[in-house]
């Protein structure tokens, strides 16, 4: 299937007017509106775009109002569960659908994918595969963008995403998934999903309010919109910010990415992040079958539905090398 021309269009817009903090605003709702196009903001200095930091700002200052909702059994672990969800959302879907095609899915149940991790407020589908795709090509080097190595803890954790340089998606970069124009929708209104499901959040408390329940629609958006949202951010955030300078390395890749066993407990699996950067098209990052995963465990679960399919395994290769590198070590330590 051909790419559709138009999101590579929406990429180079001549410039029709200067930008300014009202055309900010307007990207908030529309993130290809480039009025002075987007190779004129991945140009931009790399610095921190105060403008952009007001949604953030809000998403954290949300969870303050726990002080005047309080909380309540159904509404923390309404955003325990909402953690979870979406995380696997980030980790199998964003990530190792989006990102890397390690199996394969419907048109439709991939728009419902899109849907699923559009509700994560990490942006849309083609964002995040596109400048993870970059992280892998300029992994731990001067060009990647959010390398601890390279720019510090919190650059790579939160600073990177405010940059005005990493703000347009490069459709270019992504063509097997411009060609969806349902995609390309909803990547680039991606703050539409995100409202749909604080507006829910309320509806559901004020309906478990309602029947009896001890919450409240204020309650639950707070908790299990604000609070929950922001501890998922910081959780997958923790890879870019932690997953190249903490853990043991069991490959000798190019970059400084480690594996860790605390990160994969927070992420659902992605610790593994040696392991992953060592061979990228594989559905499991946990290599053994000791190797915590639980994102691989949901995904091979969901294709037993026939939803999903064509998991990709571990090549023997990649375990031929593991086991060459152990018996060096341990050579060396004699």
């Amino acid at each position: 299937m051909t790419p559709l021309p138009f999101p590579m269009g929406m990429q180079s817009q001549p410039a029709t007017k200067p930008t300014g903090l009202w055309a900010t605003f307007v990207r908030w709702v529309d993130t290809d509106h480039i009025p002075e196009g987007a190779d004129v903001l991945r140009a931009a200095q790399d610095k921190v775009d105060w403008p952009r930091c007001i949604p953030f700002a809000i998403l954290h200052l949300g969870c303050l109002a726990v002080i005047w909702v309080g909380w309540s059994p159904a509404a923390v672990w309404t955003a325990v569960a909402l953690y979870f969800i979406r995380m696997l959302a980030i980790t199998g879907v964003y990530h190792r659908y989006f990102s890397h095609k390690t199996y394969s899915t419907s048109r439709f149940f991939q728009f419902i994918m899109a849907l699923w991790g559009a509700a994560a407020v990490q942006r849309g589908a083609l964002w995040w595969a596109y400048n993870h795709r970059h992280h892998h090509q300029h992994s731990d080097e001067p060009d990647d963008k959010h390398s601890p190595v390279q720019h510090g803890f919190w650059w790579a954790h939160i600073g990177w995403i405010t940059s005005k340089r990493n703000f347009p998606t490069d459709y270019s970069k992504v063509p097997d998934l411009a060609k969806y124009p349902e995609l390309v929708f909803l990547n680039r209104f991606d703050v539409l999903v995100p409202a749909i499901f604080g507006a829910a959040c309320y509806g559901f408390g004020a309906w478990l309010g309602h029947i009896g329940v001890a919450t409240s629609g204020w309650q639950m958006l707070v908790w299990g919109f604000f609070i929950s949202t922001t501890v998922l951010f910081h959780g997958t955030a923790c890879i870019n910010s932690m997953a190249h300078v903490w853990g043991k390395r069991r490959f000798n890749t190019e970059d400084d990415s480690r594996n860790s066993w605390i990160l994969t407990f927070i992420t659902l699996g992605e610790g593994w992040h040696n392991n992953h950067h060592r061979y990228q098209a594989t559905t499991r990052q946990g290599f053994y079958w000791w190797e915590f995963d639980p994102t691989y465990y949901f995904l091979r679960a969901l294709s037993w539905t026939g939803l999903i399919w064509g998991l990709k395994s571990v090549p023997e290769s990649i375990y031929a090398e593991a086991q060459a590198l152990r018996t060096e070590k341990a050579a060396e330590l004699k």
